[in-house]
């Protein structure tokens, strides 16, 4: 049986950390900035990280 390969999609927009838990970037940072205020532009730059619901799916998708 061939090696199980992880999504690459997957593995590039998220992390594990030791904890288990996994972090991620946030949305909406990319493109039309002017409208959003600098607090919400400075907090969009922190991590997130995954509800449990979610991270199921995702460590599937980064299984080596």
């Amino acid at each position: 049986m061939p090696k199980m390969k992880s999504h690459r999609g997957a593995a590039k927009r998220f992390k594990v950390k030791k904890s288990g838990v996994i972090k991620r970037a946030k949305a909406y940072k990319s493109h039309i900035l002017n409208k959003k205020s600098q607090k919400r532009k400075r907090n969009l730059r922190k991590a997130g990280y995954l509800v449990p619901s979610d991270a199921k799916v995702v460590k599937k998708m980064l299984m080596k």
